[in-house]
């Protein structure tokens, strides 16, 4: 079970990997024509059976639009692609809608939109393996089909120079936690199974730091974050129902825990006491060390004022919040939605802003947990195909993508990727969390799967100067410019044993 995904709900219609929020603006997003959303069944029926292109491609409702796919998938072919296509522009970062698409072009032997998906999506950087692939039997068999395969797969090969730097002990603690102490240059990792958090020693061992106490209100312990200079060890608790001392009493409750970093003394204890519950799933420290802590599932972001948490924004038209960071000088504070990408807050201001980047060469979606590194931002995404760490460049006013470089993708250490810390110029992260091993009561399925959890190490000046991803901002390109045509092409040269 990976608790922090827990905002990362995607509706799941007729195979769509769609995600159940509207747009994050200002206004609220117009909807699909109200006679498709209104009325009776039958009316809502004929009213989405007679839906035009220009309506279906002008909505930014994501809900309805999921829920119209879902209901011409089937039965309206020319409206499901039309549904599909817009879904796909407001869902840049879902790989799994670019396939299906792929997929429903394919059946119907259109060459030209299939190949010129696939190779969207390979210049993106996905790594979905489509070879043998019978949705696509219509396309194969041209030079063309064969070099967006090719480059498909070539994705998926292992890219970075990252290793494992230590294993941690095999158990049932669902170690995932991790910061880093500058001090004493050593990591820390906390357990979402008993709440304890330990010193990691070099060759491994674990060292207990803090013990258990629900009492304190220690429960999951789903983020740490360490400030050395403080002398500090914030922790986001969580009464989850992964952990072992779970009662009905824990229920939505969660804390932002002060600990003294030397000693491992309780120094505070804060939440929001409004009956309605909240999660906290991620905490970051600002250089003056402002501290600031994330609910995804209600989408808000707190600071801690004195001894209250005040909220600092808040938007319901978010999927979630899966990261969360804050830049050296403390003048803007980020937070990663796991199907929308990346946002801004600047905290001077209050005013919200999206990173800039090129959505036709870089994929900022499926983040698990986000950090901030030297003007940059690095992204752990463990829900991209395939799996990768990135660091992301950003211009002085820290608003815009200048260059992205993987660190490390695809390394065949990659299970599900966990938290991590920056260490210096290091980069530590779980690359093999336990999590998908508890189903959602926190019940272990199976105690003989659990494994060593492993740690990896990326450096975080790999390639430094390196120009990595074109991901600037470029000109989005009309829908002429940006489609390939393939009508036409050449078939592929047969290949020994081809006519046997």
């Amino acid at each position: 079970m990976k608790i922090q995904a827990l905002a990362y709900a995607l509706l799941s219609l007729c195979g769509l990997a769609a995600a159940h929020a509207a747009e994050p603006a200002a206004k609220a997003a117009p909807a699909v024509p109200k006679a498709a959303a209104a009325g009776s069944a039958d009316e809502r029926m004929r009213a989405a059976e007679n839906l035009t292109e220009q309506q279906i491609k002008s909505t930014t409702n994501r809900e309805a639009l999921s829920r119209l796919a879902q209901f011409y998938n089937g039965r309206d072919l020319q409206r499901f692609i039309w549904s599909m296509q817009r879904l796909v522009e407001l869902y840049p970062n879902s790989g799994a809608l670019r396939l299906q698409l792929a997929a429903v072009y394919a059946g119907q032997g259109d060459k030209s939109n299939t190949y010129d998906t696939l190779l969207k999506m390979q210049n993106l950087g996905f790594a979905y393996s489509v070879g043998n692939d019978p949705r696509f039997e219509k396309v194969r068999g041209t030079k063309v089909w064969e070099y967006a395969v090719a480059n498909l797969d070539a994705n998926a090969r292992p890219f970075g120079e990252g290793r494992v730097a230590l294993q941690l002990p095999a158990g049932d603690t669902l170690l995932e936690a991790l910061a880093w102490d500058a001090k004493r240059k050593q990591l820390l990792v906390g357990s979402a199974r008993d709440g304890s958090i330990h010193r990691v020693e070099k060759d491994g061992k674990l060292s207990e730091f803090i013990k258990p106490d629900p009492a304190s209100g220690l429960y999951s312990a789903l983020d740490l974050k360490a400030d050395a200079a403080n002398d500090v060890l914030w922790v986001a608790s969580y009464g989850a129902p992964v952990y072992k001392s779970y009662t009905a009493d824990m229920v939505d409750r969660s804390y932002l825990l002060k600990y003294s970093l030397s000693s491992g003394k309780l120094l505070g204890k804060y939440s929001i006491e409004d009956n309605t519950g909240h999660l906290f799933g991620f905490v970051a420290v600002a250089g003056d060390g402002r501290v600031y802590v994330a609910d995804p599932a209600r989408r808000e972001i707190y600071k801690l004022d004195g001894d209250k948490l005040v909220l600092v924004t808040s938007n319901a038209m978010l999927t979630g919040i899966s990261g969360l960071a804050v830049s050296a000088d403390g003048r803007n504070l980020y937070f990663a939605d796991p199907a929308l990408g990346l946002f801004g807050l600047d905290l001077s201001t209050s005013r919200p802003f999206s990173v800039g980047h090129s959505p036709d060469s870089l994929v900022v979606g499926g983040v698990s947990s986000l950090f901030w590194y030297d003007g940059s931002l690095v992204l752990v995404q463990d829900n991209m195909v395939p799996q990768r760490v990135m660091r992301l460049k950003l211009d002085k006013d820290g608003r815009n993508v200048v260059t992205a470089m993987p660190l490390d993708a695809a390394k065949p250490e990659f299970s599900v990727l966990g938290n991590g810390a920056v260490a210096g110029d290091d980069f530590y992260f779980v690359a093999n969390s336990q999590r998908e091993l508890y189903d959602s009561h926190g019940v272990l399925s199976d105690a003989k799967a659990l494994q060593p959890v492993k740690v990896y190490k990326s450096n975080l000046r790999f390639a430094w100067n390196e120009p990595g991803i074109s991901a600037g901002l470029k000109p989005i390109p009309t829908a002429s410019d940006a489609k390939v045509r393939f009508e036409n092409a050449e078939p592929a040269p047969k290949k020994d044993g081809d006519d046997k």
